[in-house]
């Protein structure tokens, strides 16, 4: 573990608490939003609102970290909202102030993501890229599964009281601002110091980035189009027969599944190449939907997030290695920002159309055709250039 350097452990440890705080949360929300009165629709609004505040916000404040030549405040603030925001969702049980809490959450999500990236990737080299951002999604995705854990654990001793669950998870929160407090900031490589930061300037970049760019994030934002919310698989394993602990188990078993191949495969991705580790994770993806769309055997299912958990370790950190690898150093956080904040609004797209699918035609339709897809998407990525001699 050499090419980890002790802020790649900083910034891993605090997402480590912060996805602990914000997974114990994630399974028990829908229920404790319905015990307070929300209906679906509200239910649907409130999420729709805070990701596509997220997703505009991360694009803004990565421009913003790049333009003013700095990360660390960016980082420190954003995860300091975040976590500011949990027990908020308890405090009061007004609808404007639930939106206000759950907004904030996302607010700061979006604050900290463009900064947080861009210094993941100066911590390393084109050479190591996979590696480092891999170690990080481990880390991070540990705490995914640590978070729904120790839920399970909670409500089996107290049922339905979901409460202090809100009020719990503000203590791992808290404790990823406070290493956060830890972090050095350093000097950006030839920082853009411009006097104002317009919101959507971030969007220029499209115009204005490599073209190599454009046509990975092109690829990226096609997939997510058609990639829906876990929640649908979720709902697939519900409906052949597993009960709620079973559900929650079985997220459980692929967010470790995750956790622990993140940082080996990273390393693989160095070594073989990112766009062919890249695009074994689609082939995998593309399996586990056809496989969900035909299997009614409980057993299977978890095989079938094993492969889920697998393809997640193979894409997720390493297509921000690849933006990385082909974006100059004072645009990183720009680059993975605009890509980000893209992605938000096509996974509410996405999410919107397999459930729209799966509404008209069920659930086989839906998944089935998610797997179609993959498919041509896997064949984009094949004419995508290599990164590779993108930087030769």
């Amino acid at each position: 573990m050499k090419n980890i350097t002790r802020t790649v452990w900083i910034l891993s440890l605090v997402s480590l608490f912060t996805d602990t705080a914000s997974e114990m949360l994630y399974p028990i929300l829908p229920i404790y939003l319905k015990t307070i009165g929300f209906s679906i629709v509200l239910i649907g609004i409130l999420e729709g609102l805070a990701e596509a505040t997220a997703g505009l916000s991360k694009g803004y404040f990565g421009k913003l970290s790049d333009t003013a030549g700095r990360r660390v405040p960016f980082v420190q603030v954003g995860y300091t909202i975040s976590a500011i925001s949990k027990p908020m969702m308890a405090i009061f049980v007004f609808p404007l102030w639930i939106f206000l809490a759950r907004t904030l959450d996302r607010f700061g999500k979006g604050i900290r993501t463009g900064a947080r990236d861009a210094i993941l990737s100066g911590e390393a080299t084109p050479a190591t890229r996979g590696e480092v951002f891999g170690f990080h999604r481990s880390m991070d995705t540990l705490g995914a599964a640590l978070g729904p854990a120790l839920a399970l654990v909670y409500l089996y001793f107290y049922p339905e009281d979901y409460k202090t669950l809100f009020f719990i998870a503000f203590i791992p929160g808290m404790l990823a601002v406070l290493v956060a407090l830890l972090l050095k900031e350093k000097p950006v490589t030839n920082p853009q110091h411009k006097a104002a930061t317009p919101f959507f300037s971030f969007l220029k970049y499209w115009q204005t980035g490599p073209a190599a760019y454009r046509q990975l994030v092109t690829g990226l934002l096609l997939f997510t189009l058609f990639n829906s919310s876990d929640v649908f698989l979720l709902l697939q394993a519900k409906q052949s027969g597993f009960d709620d602990t079973m559900v929650i188990g079985v997220y459980i078993f692929y967010n470790l599944v995750y956790a622990l191949l993140a940082y080996p495969i990273g390393i693989l991705a160095d070594k073989m190449g990112l766009k062919a580790t890249f695009i074994a994770g689609l082939a995998l993806f593309a399996m586990v939907y056809f496989g969900m769309s035909f299997n009614t055997n409980l057993y299977l299912f978890f095989g079938l997030f094993f492969l889920y958990g697998v393809y997640a370790a193979a894409t997720e950190g390493i297509s921000k290695a690849w933006i990385s690898n082909i974006t100059a150093p004072q645009d990183t956080a720009t680059a993975i920002g605009t890509y980000s904040g893209l992605q938000s609004i096509c996974a509410l797209a996405a999410s919107s159309l397999t459930g729209l699918l799966w509404y008209q035609f069920g659930s086989f339709t839906a998944l089935f055709a998610i797997g179609l897809i993959t498919l041509l998407v896997i064949g984009y990525f094949l004419t995508v250039p290599d990164p590779r001699k993108t930087l030769a």
